[in-house]
């Protein structure tokens, strides 16, 4: 049996789950087996940098963090369901890859 991958990543983890709660919705509804959503561990970019443009002064430095959050849907793989969750509205900061498994 064949069945699709959703991958989902963002920064922010609220939108995340909202579009996550809106696939499980839509899997009940249709009758499609899920496995997820499967949060991956968040990775984090850390950038330092110097407060001085100039590099005179003493040597301090700011740390800005971006935290990229992701999970992970397995669904069985329904011509009627991968519609409906190609309809959902995904907002801007978030990335979705699908593939499909055989």
């Amino acid at each position: 049996m064949s069945s699709a991958r959703i991958k989902l990543s963002s920064t922010n983890p609220r939108q995340l789950d909202d579009i996550c709660s809106q696939i499980k919705d839509i899997a009940g509804k249709v009758g499609v087996g899920i496995k997820g959503p499967i949060p991956l561990p968040r990775k984090r970019l850390v950038v330092p940098t110097r407060r001085t443009p100039c590099g005179s002064g003493r040597e301090t430095y700011d740390r800005y963090e971006m935290r990229i959050c992701k999970r992970v849907i397995d669904l069985g793989v329904n011509e009627r369901a991968l519609r409906l969750i190609m309809r959902i509205p995904i907002p801007k900061g978030v990335n979705v890859e699908m593939e499909i498994k055989e």
